[in-house]
């Protein structure tokens, strides 16, 4: 179970839900996009969470003129919870995408933030950094359908972005596959779609790493 399932804010939703609700985020509008993620963030931020943004270009100022453009003003204490790094740094350190070295990453992320006093974990990241085929890139999804494992014991709250004029058919199919959550006209939805990540893997493996049927 988590060590914090209290319902907290999501900032664009007058809905809340669990610390460790798991969501992806297929967009194909990017105001849209910079008011959600932007609304997500300072509510996480003002729930005293710490709070991280995995960038595909924008570095902390940017972020922070985008978020203030949506409204969103920080204060001096939130400014300092508040975390921006690369995507591709994050998710691909030494040149190639290691799964459990990512699943590491995060679970001692999140301890660490709570042995620091922060009531819970908030990370969005752009999904980007994918298409460029590093190393290991194959195994994303698998790492994605590892959330139902992971954050039962270390529930961050997660949004996954994927541009859906980036990524192809197939590779959406399997984002929605793999989130139990997903934001649809900015709201959050059960996703329909949805597997575990036993019965992911089994038919992932079935079709050869592709995921479809």
């Amino acid at each position: 179970m988590c060590k914090d399932c209290t319902n907290v804010e999501m900032g664009f939703t007058s809905d809340k839900f669990p610390r460790g609700t798991h969501m992806c985020y297929i967009y194909n509008d990017d105001e849209e996009r910079e008011a959600i993620i932007s609304k997500f963030l300072g509510a996480g931020l003002k729930e005293n969470e710490k709070v991280v943004y995995f960038a595909h270009e924008k570095n902390k100022p940017e972020m922070l003129d985008m978020m203030g453009k949506e409204g969103v003003e920080l204060s001096g204490e939130e400014l300092d919870h508040f975390f921006v790094a690369k995507a591709m740094d994050t998710y691909c350190p030494t040149g190639k995408f290691e799964l459990e070295t990512m699943v590491d990453g995060l679970t001692g992320f999140y301890q660490g933030a709570i042995a620091e006093g922060y009531s819970g974990v908030r990370v969005s990241g752009e999904m980007q950094w994918a298409l460029e085929h590093k190393p290991g890139t194959e195994r994303l999804m698998e790492y994605e359908s590892l959330g139902d494992i992971v954050l039962k014991p270390n529930p961050l709250t997660l949004i996954c972005q994927y541009d859906a004029r980036k990524f192809d058919g197939a590779t959406l199919l399997n984002c929605l596959k793999v989130h139990p959550y997903m934001i649809v006209r900015g709201q959050i939805v059960q996703n329909p779609y949805y597997m575990t990540h036993e019965e992911f893997m089994e038919e992932y493996r079935k079709n050869g790493g592709s995921g479809e049927k």
